[in-house]
């Protein structure tokens, strides 16, 4: 497959990005799908330090989360440097420079009826920068009703919302002034233009750090793996949090204060090809 940026992405899956801050992109990650799912048996079966599973042992299913195993699982080294994701992301958030922020994986067993609630990501993370996507590629089939919904526009509500623990929904503890806590939309779904879709494996949604989003149940008898992967563009800098961040960066020794370029030797830079940083062990 080409990994120039503008045979990836159409002009109009560019269009759709820009004004909904999601968008589907079909196929583009087939040949990943595999190696992918074969990194996430690795992972399950040997979680990382910040691994969560989320389901009491009571309920049904099983909702299964790690992140930051980059490093350590070769899969996803090899998926942040040879697929196709980085070029994407360039199209997508008009980046001459693309860094890997980091992966994370969400696995929804047949039957979990936990909920992602509401909750945009970037209040999250350690940046801020209007240049940072997401790329949610599935490894199973996924029916539109499992598919997480986005809103469409809330990237550009230019409003910062609480971050939300995805085992109960409260809202983190976070003090200042710029958080607020996010409308509850369940409650008036009607309100919003929610965008979902039927997804085929290797499909992926690439939506913006801002972009409010969920996380249905998965009632089927499918299981509902994501490979979920985080890139940064040029603007994107160091912020500082009012609380502990996810990934808690500052606690394990990331070492930059607000406005700083994010490090290379921690978010290597994936895109152009011929500034790489083979940061993979």
């Amino acid at each position: 497959m080409s990994d120039d940026p503008a045979t990836l992405v159409t002009d109009d899956e560019f269009a759709t990005y820009r004004r909904d801050g999601a968008v589907c992109l079909r196929g583009l990650f087939r040949d990943w799908v595999e190696p992918l799912a074969a990194g996430i048996e690795r992972n399950i079966a040997e979680p990382g330090p910040m691994a969560q599973h989320y389901t009491d042992q009571s309920e049904p299913g099983q909702y299964f989360g790690d992140y930051c195993n980059w490093r350590r699982i070769p899969e996803y080294g090899d998926f942040a440097f040879r697929s196709p994701a980085a070029a994407v992301a360039a199209r997508l958030m008009g980046s001459t420079r693309v860094q890997f922020f980091h992966e994370h994986v969400l696995v929804k067993e047949p039957g979990t009826t936990e909920l992602t609630p509401w909750h945009h990501d970037q209040p999250y993370y350690v940046v801020e920068g209007r240049q940072a996507a997401s790329l949610w590629l599935a490894l199973d089939p996924v029916t539109r009703e499992v598919c997480p919904e986005f809103v469409a526009g809330s990237h550009d509500w230019g409003r910062l919302f609480y971050p939300r623990r995805f085992k109960d929904g409260v809202d983190y503890d976070y003090a200042g002034e710029a958080y607020e806590s996010l409308p509850d939309i369940e409650a008036e779904r009607d309100r919003y233009e929610l965008l979902a879709w039927a997804l085929e494996p290797g499909d992926a949604v690439a939506f913006h750090f801002m972009t409010v989003h969920n996380g249905p149940a998965n009632p089927t008898g499918e299981r509902r793996r994501a490979f979920v992967s985080r890139w940064l563009g040029d603007d994107v800098r160091y912020a500082d949090r009012p609380g502990t961040p996810s990934p808690p960066y500052p606690e394990m020794g990331i070492g930059l204060r607000p406005g700083d370029p994010m490090r290379r030797d921690w978010f290597p830079v994936v895109w152009p090809p011929e500034e790489r940083d083979q940061e993979t062990s």
